[in-house]
């Protein structure tokens, strides 16, 4: 009678890779070659634990290798096993690369003025060891940077590009920001041709944003008048509180808080808005820890 089998209480990962390369390439030889190993080396390995097991693991002649019915078995579950550990592994270095990783991304300017303080102020929090590198750009800069995979994603407004993946995550309506001193406090909404009779403060041609605008009083047959164009927003802002005009900018660069002066009113007949996306190059993922950053921009505000 044969004597019961003892329990394996350790696992020689060693010996399974040997059986495995075997096993896969039907050849000892060949299993010795990819391993860097000599022939009777993998061999003395695949005797060692058929020792362990008490079973026999392939059948063997001069010309081929077989697996017998317990090594189809142990081929099953070594390879089972294996994948179970390097799908661990992949976690586990997933999870030091979003705790000390580096993410680089390109953001909007009129974004970055007031939706991008938060965001990162959370994030730093949440992950103090992981490098934040941001460029602001324009949205034609910002394209060409992920494009040219000097950043991870951008974030900007959607365009169309087939070369580049848009993620929507909120619209934002453009709106005017009146001078008191202009009867701003007087009005509740402009429409486009209500905009021809003020002098108009504008961000400058390079920008998606005034691109939209002029595209929109081409198609109302409105010639509007711009007095001065700047990059930042920050300037138009500064200048309508001056009373030096009508400045017209998306809801995300208007901040909370404005000089008495200025009165912020919505744009109708038509209203004008953009969408904002995460943009990525078609065809590629985000790091793990990009991949936590992106979400605090799809939360919407309060």
């Amino acid at each position: 009678m044969r004597a019961p089998l003892q329990p394996i209480t350790k696992i020689n990962l060693k010996l399974i890779q040997g059986f495995i390369c075997v096993a896969e390439h039907k050849s000892f030889r060949e299993a010795a070659a990819l391993s860097g190993l000599s022939q009777s080396a993998i061999s003395s390995q695949i005797k060692r634990l058929e020792e362990q097991l008490g079973v026999i693991l392939f059948h063997r002649t001069t010309r081929r290798v077989q697996l017998t019915a317990e090594g189809e078995e142990l081929l099953a579950c070594a390879e089972r096993a294996i994948n179970e550990v390097e799908l661990g592994l992949k976690k586990i270095q997933e999870a030091v690369d979003v705790r000390q990783g580096r993410i680089s991304f390109a953001c909007s300017p009129t974004i970055a003025l007031g939706r991008l303080p938060p965001i990162l102020a959370a994030f730093e929090a949440e992950y103090p060891d992981i490098e934040l590198i941001v460029q602001e750009s324009t949205a034609a800069q910002l394209l060409e940077h992920v494009r040219a995979q000097r950043v991870e994603f951008g974030i900007g407004p959607v365009i169309d590009a087939n070369d580049l993946n848009f993620v929507p995550f909120m619209d934002d309506p453009l709106r005017a920001l009146i001078p008191v001193s202009f009867g701003g406090d007087k009005v509740e909404a402009v429409s486009l041709r209500d905009l021809q009779k003020y002098p108009l403060l504008l961000l400058d041609r390079t920008t998606a944003l005034r691109q939209l605008i002029e595209e929109a009083a081409e198609e109302q047959g409105i010639v509007l008048n711009t007095r001065y164009q700047f990059t930042q927003a920050q300037t138009l802002i500064s200048m309508s509180a001056y009373g030096l005009g009508v400045a017209i900018l998306p809801q995300v660069a208007i901040p909370e808080i404005l000089p008495p002066s200025l009165r912020v009113v919505p744009i109708t007949n038509p209203s004008l808005s953009r969408q904002l996306a995460i943009i990525t190059l078609r065809g590629h993922s985000l790091s793990p820890a990009a991949a936590r950053l992106v979400p605090l921009f799809q939360i919407k505000e309060e």
